[in-house]
Formats: C-alpha cells, structure tokens, sequence
C-alpha cells in the first residue's frame, strides 16, 4: 500500500529519536494522517505476511469485552507481553470493556444509592447509524481515565468515529501512539474489518478509512526490517467476505479472507 510507505518514508526521513518508557529509542513523527479507500480492496498490507486470523480473533475479543486473554490465547499469544499467568492473564477494562461494557453510574430514585449500568457504545453507533445517518455523534471512545492505573496497557488506538456520505460509511480512527511496523498494519485491517462489518449491519456500502496517528513512531530495532520492506513491491489487495447474519452474531468462522498474496514475514521484536 502506497498509504504505508508514505507513512515508514515519512517517520524514517522526517521524525526524530526520542526515547521512551520501554528502554528501546524510537523514531517518531508527530501528527500523522492519511486515508485509505475501503471500497478499492481490504487494506491488508502486502510487503510482509500479515497474520489476519489474529486480526480477527482480536477484533471478536474486543466486541467480547472481556477483561482477560484466556480465551484469546488459545488462537494468538500477541497480548502475553502485557501480562502473565501468574496475573491469571488479566489486562483490565481495557478496549473492548470500554466499546461495549462502559459503566454509568445513576442515583437510584427510591434510596441513595447508586445503580451500575452499562452502555454498549458499539450498539448505539450502530443504532445512530440506521436511524440517524447524518448525526456527528456516532463516537467510541476507548480511553477511561479512571482505569488508567488498573489496566496493562493505555489504549493506543483511543477514538474513533463514524460517519454517513452519500451511503457510504466511513470510520476515523484517533490513535495517540502507533508502533509503525508492528501495530499500525494490525489497527488498519481492525477497523477496516470492523467499518466493513457495520456497514453490512447497516446497508452501506464502503466509504473511507482516515487514520491520524499522534505520536507515529518506528523502533530503532525495527528499522532494518522496515528498510527491507520498503524494497519490495506491493502486490494487489485482497478482498474481505463476512457472512451476510446479524452484527452481534457474527463468530471467526464468518469472515473469509479472498486472494491475499503477500511477501514473506518480516519479524520485529516487541517493545514493552
């Protein structure tokens, strides 16, 4: 993808070293942006194998809203980094507690007390979609202050909103870090997944996904891969096919993944 490349050139050329909380300098460009067309295939990326069962079983583990890997672990290991069986792989009321399990708390009418409730922020964009497809509000927002200090790791990919053009729906995602070689390629197919996912909900076709990045940064052990990379051609996007069922049953075996063609893996160390 032209879109990527512009962004690794970009931090690799522009951006500056900083260090960081996990040891390893980065490279980092502040405030980046692009758009990528969902309509003109699935924008998984081509210049490395990207493993897209894992993409999926993340995205369903967030619809989930658990709090734990121990059900997500049986198919991919990529949020053992973060904590341990010792913490029983607990990671707290991170991203997708907050999509779909956000608490609100109300005074009960009858007596003092106060009443947990929970709002389903997935479900209500989804409502917004269908009955109000020009409202500016159809927000999800993963970052909970008040969690900060309970959960492994503060949401990256924080914000995100949808929105309604001449039928076709488009998704922008705020992310205040992003890991360019390794998480920024598994954010974009998430939320491509998931734009193409409620659009199906919904009756829309494809519109854009606008992705700005606040602090887009590369790892200094990362650059060499990404040199490497940045030398291979990009070979024609794959298409993404969901089963034609209702959002909220839709399960792994639902999404198909057609022609993907790719290079093979490149391998970057993870910094925690």
């Amino acid at each position: 993808m032209k879109q990527y490349k512009d962004l690794v050139n970009t931090v690799l050329n522009e951006g500056i070293r900083k260090n960081n909380r996990t040891g390893v300098d980065t490279i980092m460009y502040f405030g980046y942006h692009y758009k990528v067309d969902l309509a003109a295939g699935f924008p998984l990326l081509t210049t490395k194998k990207i493993f897209f069962n894992s993409v999926i079983r993340e995205l369903l583990w967030y619809l989930n809203g658990e709090t734990h890997i121990r059900n997500l672990r049986q198919y991919t290991k990529i949020w053992d980094a973060w904590t341990s069986k010792e913490k029983n792989w607990e990671i707290g009321k991170m991203y997708g507690y907050q999509w779909v399990k956000w608490e609100k708390f109300s005074k009960n009418s009858k007596s003092a007390d106060y009443e947990k409730t929970y709002i389903n922020q997935i479900e209500e964009v989804i409502s917004l979609i269908k009955n109000s497809p020009d409202s500016r509000r159809m927000v999800v927002t993963a970052w909970n202050p008040s969690v900060l200090d309970e959960i492994a790791l503060p949401s990256c990919h924080a914000f995100f909103i949808f929105n309604v053009t001449n039928g076709k729906l488009n998704c922008h995602l705020t992310q205040r870090s992003g890991d360019i070689a390794l998480g920024i390629p598994f954010n974009l197919a998430c939320y491509a997944t998931l734009t193409q996912m409620i659009a199906q909900e919904t009756n829309l076709q494809l519109g854009e996904f606008s992705h700005y990045i606040n602090d887009a940064h590369i790892y200094e052990n990362h650059i060499e891969g990404l040199k490497e990379q940045m030398k291979r051609e990009p070979l024609k996007l794959p298409s993404l096919e969901i089963s034609d069922k209702p959002f909220w049953d839709l399960s792994f075996e639902d999404f198909k993944l057609v022609n993907y063609e790719h290079h093979p893996i490149i391998k970057f160390p993870v910094a925690v």
